[in-house]
């Protein structure tokens, strides 16, 4: 069952919009809209967006809206990507982090 946090973002160009992040099976989606008549945008989520989902889940813990098992699944996605220097667009395969084709390396021995 996938878990739902929403907020709204300002942006000086974008202006005044509603970020949604749906949690499900150890990923994230980001959606964004802009207004009532707007359709849902993919979104491409900052480390703001990040740090504030992570504050999201810890406020639902206490009123057990979220379970501990899933507050630590929203943690661990949080932290790999904010703590990586790659971007928000690396794959994760299973618990593996999979470099982008163009930054792989040597191949390993």
């Amino acid at each position: 069952m996938a878990t739902e946090f929403g907020w709204w973002n300002k942006d000086p160009e974008d202006g005044k919009y509603q970020v949604v992040a749906e949690v499900h099976g150890g990923s994230v989606a980001w959606t964004r809209k802009g207004g009532h008549h707007q359709p849902w945008l993919t979104h491409t989520p900052s480390e703001d967006d990040w740090e504030r989902l992570l504050a999201e889940a810890t406020r639902r813990v206490p009123r057990r809206l979220l379970s501990p098992k899933q507050f630590a699944e929203i943690k661990d996605l949080c932290d790999r990507r904010v703590g990586s220097s790659w971007g928000t667009k690396v794959p994760i395969v299973g618990d593996k982090w999979q470099r982008p084709p163009s930054e792989k390396g040597p191949p390993e021995a």
